[in-house]
């Protein structure tokens, strides 16, 4: 696979996770990031408190981060991203056929991974389009092509949503790097002054040497103010350029 010519803006953003809920808290993580712990939900104040309890701890940090991104806009259509979505619920449903119990249709669900999407949608009563993808270690960055596409598309803003956390103890030895939850949101522009690019190869030189999930990487990219980061996902080498 090979990306050139990403070009886009960001208008607005936020970023939620356990112990960092403000603008000054993630500023100052940004400058000496530490490691993420567990903690209590996000109060997503804005959504109806009966939708609001379908939601689990993974949902809460998406809806959160969304509604304050959007800050009231509708008709915004909006990219989910996630690598391993609603995976512990997915796990708990598996459990129940192997005891042999019935599957809760609520918790079936909300297992899919555009529960948190649709959660959304419905709680705002928006018919604005919306997906939900995972690419593996990629999946920001495949996330940020699928709202390229549609700012290419004639959009003329793009909610992009960025959401993950640790997987249950029954996966966790799948785990590649050092998971922590975490969500931020981007309000997506056709390209301004303060353009940022990014571009996809399968050069193998350089080698990031963070052991961050890929969401916080790029998040760190953002909020410091770093000219370049590059990662790599399997064969591929990622690059983002800040006014490329």
């Amino acid at each position: 696979m090979r990306v050139d010519g990403l070009k886009f803006s960001i208008a607005a953003h936020s970023a939620w996770a356990p112990g960092l809920a403000t603008a000054e808290a993630w500023s100052a993580w940004a400058q000496a990031p530490t490691r993420i712990g567990e903690g209590a939900d996000p109060v997503v104040a804005a959504m109806p408190p009966m939708l609001r309890r379908r939601a689990g701890f993974l949902g809460k940090m998406a809806l959160d981060v969304a509604y304050r991104c959007l800050d009231g806009r509708t008709n915004v259509p909006a990219v989910f991203c996630s690598r391993h979505g609603e995976v512990s619920r997915a796990v708990d449903l598996l459990g129940e056929l192997a005891r042999g119990e019935p599957m809760s249709p609520t918790g079936f669900g909300l297992a899919v991974h555009n529960a948190s999407a649709g959660l959304f949608s419905i709680a705002r009563t928006d018919r604005a389009n919306h997906m939900a993808l995972s690419a593996g270690a990629a999946t920001v960055e495949h996330g940020v092509v699928e709202a390229c596409g549609l700012l290419a598309d004639g959009a003329p803003m793009v909610l992009l949503v960025a959401y993950d956390c640790a997987l249950p103890p029954a996966l966790a030895h799948f785990e590649d790097c050092d998971e922590q939850p975490h969500a931020w949101a981007w309000l997506m522009t056709a390209p301004g002054a303060d353009a940022i690019s990014l571009a996809c190869d399968g050069g193998a030189g350089e080698v990031a040497a963070s052991t961050r999930p890929g969401g916080l990487d790029v998040l760190h990219f953002q909020l410091s103010g770093a000219p370049r980061l590059v990662r790599h996902a399997g064969p591929q080498r990622w690059t983002w350029t800040r006014n490329g």
